[in-house]
């Protein structure tokens, strides 16, 4: 018979138990060593292969931020034998600076070791020495040992997340047709990051390519950059910091700005495409709209079977009205968008890309905070976070969120989609709705996190099932808001687009739907998406709607926050459902 055993003691073997040394300072988190998450975060499936990790260096550090960079720099070389100016795929290990406190590089599983290892050795030696010079132990006594965290330039190693995509009548749900009918606003005057696959310029809601246009005004046409590798690539840095690379001339830095907008004004994927009409644009009254409708279908089966089939196919529709041309646009149809693709052709990236793309609105774009480029940020992307690993909300990504929140940028983040799992029962197997499932960077206190619901329907049908749900780890409310998030229509590109046109419906005796018959020049297609994704781009368009015409609140990211919180309408939920309720985009307005 097993006796009692106190809450937090060593006792048990099972990985699953908790003590108290799980909360220790820990460099390396022991999750960095078990084979499923090395698996699952993509670090490799045996020991001797290398995965991707971010360095978080020690801000605390005896000769500051700088000093950690310079002794960190000078210890990766004496580990491991590569130049400490290393740069992109020069060495085996990438060591690459992405941003002030953070290195991304690539090692097996004893490579950290050994270089967490020597860190702390190194520091313990320092500290040592340091405590000697300052007051030799007296003859006989045992010192007491110093303390080395000031000689660390190692904080934390995380793993490098691979980060995914969160996959008309929805503008009606949260009153933005309202808002642009009663206070013209429409968005003119704000630009808004979208950092997520892409977004395909030549889709014609985004404007005229020889005319006026979302994406390539003047404005914003130099802006676009691609932080994943094109062809097995990275591209060429414009913004490099010529201390470290040398003077560079202005042909060669407008030559990496065309490589650079070329590929984040292209979306192999669809998914930025789909979110950024969502935030903005309208439908072109120069193309024929046609919208790709995706419908179940029961069709009888083969004939010896004959057994009915359940399919899904595709209905094109055309828009063939002016007046339902005219409802087809973005939350905010005028506000000029910036594309940072950081999800490669597959919807997959690394929190690294991410983070690289928050530094470079933070530092390069809104480097004059009285005078800010981009206002806003969409992140439609993320990863499930492991609440075994601690430190909820203080992740790399979740850091960089909240440092570019308080630099007066409004984050708007996708919650997830992990708000559910499957349960086997005594009798079946059913899905269960589950708590503290918000991703990162939606765990970021400073980030605006977004459920999804109903896009026409919310007070009646509630949260979305899929909907991640709070609170965070750490014990926060979350997600802070909810947008429509169910069956969204927006602009089709890129497989998305690809994969409803192969699926497109054919009745007997009539051939294909109409769309096949119009050019494709001619034509500019919508398509359905669900998820947290879509929700997210609402509230950053209506956010961008809000800016257009209380232009006082701009660069006052916290102000608006809480404007939009407090404006919320309640659907009745419980409150780790949603949050602060409904956004609502009239009532923000008429709040201030």
């Amino acid at each position: 018979m097993t006796g009692p055993r106190a809450r937090g003691s060593d006792g048990g073997s099972s990985r699953d138990d908790f003590s108290g040394e799980r909360l220790d300072r820990q460099t390396a988190p022991p999750e960095l060593e078990d084979d499923n998450n090395r698996r699952r975060w993509g670090l490799g499936s045996a020991p001797e292969d290398r995965g991707p990790y971010l360095v978080e260096l020690n801000v605390l550090h005896i000769d500051g931020l700088s000093g950690a960079t310079n002794a960190f720099r000078q210890l990766f070389a004496d580990v491991f034998g590569a130049p400490s100016g290393s740069r992109g795929g020069a060495d085996p290990w990438q060591l690459t600076r992405i941003s002030k406190g953070y290195f991304r590089c690539e090692m097996t599983l004893a490579e950290w070791k050994q270089l967490v290892a020597v860190d702390q050795e190194r520091a313990l030696r320092a500290a040592t020495d340091a405590a000697a010079r300052r007051q030799p132990p007296a003859s006989g006594t045992v010192g007491v040992p110093p303390s080395d965290f000031p000689y660390r330039t190692i904080y934390r190693l995380w793993p490098d997340f691979p980060v995914r995509a969160h996959i008309a009548k929805s503008v009606s749900t949260i009153k933005a047709d309202a808002a642009l009918r009663s206070f013209e606003a429409s968005g003119e005057g704000i630009c808004w990051a979208v950092l997520d696959s892409g977004i395909d310029a030549t889709h014609p809601h985004f404007g005229d390519i020889d005319g006026e246009h979302l994406l390539l005004d003047a404005g914003v046409r130099n802006l676009h950059r691609c932080f994943v590798e094109v062809g097995g690539h990275r591209l060429p840095d414009p913004d490099e910091d010529p201390a470290e690379s040398g003077p560079m001339s202005k042909e060669d830095r407008d030559q990496r700005i065309d490589l650079h907008r070329t590929a984040a004004l292209t979306d192999p994927l669809g998914h930025g495409t789909h979110v950024a009409g969502i935030i903005a644009g309208r439908a072109s009254n120069s193309v024929t709209n046609v919208v790709l409708e995706r419908q179940d279908r029961i069709v009888a089966g083969d004939e010896d079977e004959n057994q009915p089939t359940r399919v899904t196919v595709t209905d094109a529709r055309v828009i063939g009205t002016d007046r339902e041309r005219e409802r087809f646009h973005g939350v905010a149809p005028g506000c000029h968008l910036v594309s940072l693709r950081v999800l490669d052709d597959q919807g997959v990236g690394r929190s690294s890309d991410i983070v690289r793309a928050l530094e470079y609105i933070r530092e390069k774009l809104n480097d004059n905070p009285k005078l800010l480029r981009v206002h806003g940020v969409n992140l439609s992307v993320g990863y499930d976070f492991d609440a075994e690993m601690f430190a909820c909300g203080q992740s790399p990504l979740c850091t960089e969120v909240n440092r570019l929140v308080q630099a007066g940028v409004i984050v708007v983040a996708a919650a997830g989609n992990t708000g559910y799992s499957t349960l086997p029962t005594s009798t079946r197997v059913t899905k269960v709705g589950l708590s503290n499932t918000i991703n990162d960077p939606g765990n970021a206190a400073g980030a605006i996190t977004v459920g999804s619901t109903h896009r026409d329907s919310p007070h009646t049908f509630g949260i979305s099932y899929f909907s991640s749900k709070g609170p965070t780890a750490d014990g926060r409310l979350k997600p802070d808001l909810v947008a429509p998030g169910e069956r969204i229509v927006s602009c089709a590109a890129g497989t998305k687009q690809a994969t409803a046109l192969s699926k497109l419906a054919t009745m007997p005796g009539t051939g294909p739907t109409s769309a096949p018959s119009i050019p494709p020049a001619h034509t500019a297609y919508y398509l359905e998406d669900s998820g947290t994704s879509m929700a997210a781009p609402h509230v950053s368009g209506a956010i961008a709607a809000f800016l257009s015409i209380r232009q006082e609140f701009i660069g006052r990211s916290d102000e608006v926050k809480r404007i939009f919180l407090a404006s919320a309408v309640p659907l009745g939920r419980e409150r780790y459902f949603e949050g602060h309720g409904l956004v609502d985009l009239m009532k923000a307005i008429q709040s201030v």
